[in-house]
């Protein structure tokens, strides 16, 4: 097969990071083509799914409250301009138990990035929210301005006005190269030949199957399952205008309302077993759903015997300890790995790909807690 034009920057993943890496190359004039063998966000993708919680709590990491910050402006203007609903403001509830230094770290943060929030007694939390058991809850800090983001929408629409600006996209698999020195081109398992400038692979839970030695024992893709419950008929009490997204720390477990009635979400946040994003069973585990059923009886009374209406089994690709992978690949200088959303990255897209674009255009510096030399081989998750 002939071989493609040349382009500025090919990015292969059309997931949330390479989908807005593409934009921000976009931006600055760049011949880009976005390669994904599947389709943007599609069912298997990390960035698939329809909900995503975007929140700025981190404790002290700051880095991540302004990059969640800056992003939900752009997710904003994104939705404006497109005409897409893609954010809803159902503010985000984070509960702490007996230990609340993470909730006054964070607290700590956002007051000094401006941002709004209200922190609550368990008594408030029970008067505001009377369909939810506090119990073992003493502190609840609510980021009045933040909330849901439409997943794979969201990034579909991202596609779709990258191509208005001249972006091309290709459904393609790329063959994992093994170039020592500059990269000049990739194929495709169709036999195409692409060349480029450089090279971005933002291949999600995939990036250690296509670097192998150099990812596979630092990109941990895990299996997680997430549970949706139908609201009792007539009850608007689970509808996004009366309950919060939420998060309680204490359980590892994180929800969100009643979005677009699909029932109320509900997931645990601790990783899952390691998986292969290829062949690992979409099915949601009886043992998973008996569990699921067991908390938001529990957390949710009036749920306590409703109808699960549906189930996703998606998957993080952890690095050891949560930060994201930004770097140049060691003996591919104009090969970039971007990835590592470890479970928190969706809503920081339009920042990673802001900084990514800047950084193969020579504009920014890396930051070092992104590096490849900073990841692990064993986990050890600091980052939440």
């Amino acid at each position: 097969m002939a071989e493609s034009s040349n382009y500025d920057v090919v990015v292969i993943g059309a997931g949330v990071f390479g989908a807005w890496t593409a934009w921000h190359l976009a931006r600055h004039r760049q011949k880009v083509l976005v390669l994904d063998a599947f389709g943007p966000a599609h069912n298997r993708a990390s960035s698939g799914g329809e909900t995503r919680i975007i929140r700025m709590s981190y404790a002290q990491d700051e880095i991540y409250t302004r990059w969640s910050h800056k992003s939900l402006a752009q997710w904003k203007a994104l939705s404006a301009s497109s005409g897409q609903q893609l954010f809803h403001p159902t503010g985000v509830l984070w509960m702490e138990g007996e230990d609340i230094g993470r909730l006054k770290d964070s607290q700590a943060t956002l007051e000094r990035c401006g941002i709004k929030h209200e922190v609550m007694d368990n008594a408030a939390l029970a008067k505001r929210y009377p369909q939810v058991d506090f119990d073992g809850v003493t502190r609840g800090l609510l980021e009045t301005e933040s909330g849901v983001l439409m997943a794979r929408r969201g990034v579909q629409t991202v596609i779709e006005e990258v191509q208005k600006k001249g972006v091309e996209f290709r459904i393609a698999q790329v063959n994992p190269p093994s170039a020592k020195g500059a990269l000049s081109k990739i194929t495709t398992s169709s036999g195409a030949s692409i060349s480029a400038g450089q090279f971005v692979f933002a291949c999600g839970p995939w990036l250690g199957k296509v670097f192998p030695e150099l990812l596979g024992p630092r990109i941990f893709p895990t299996r997680q399952e997430v549970f949706f419950f139908a609201s009792p008929p007539g009850d608007a009490r689970f509808a996004p205008n009366a309950l919060p997204t939420w998060l309680f720390n204490n359980d590892d477990v994180y929800g969100m309302p009643d979005i677009e009635f699909r029932g109320l979400k509900v997931a645990r946040d601790t990783h899952g077993e390691r998986i292969d994003p290829d062949t690992q069973s979409r099915i949601a585990s009886a043992e998973g759903a008996e569990w699921a059923r067991h908390y938001v009886g529990r957390r949710f009374p009036a749920l306590k015997n409703a109808l699960i209406a549906e189930t996703r089994v998606c998957q993080y690709e952890n690095t050891s300890n949560g930060d994201f992978l930004i770097d140049r690949h060691p003996e591919m200088p104009n090969v970039w790995l971007a990835g590592g959303g470890s479970g928190h990255g969706f809503k920081h897209g339009p920042a990673f790909g802001e900084h990514l674009a800047a950084l193969v255009l020579g504009e920014e510096k890396p930051e070092p807690r992104f590096s490849l030399e900073s990841k692990e081989t064993q986990q050890q998750r600091t980052v939440h």
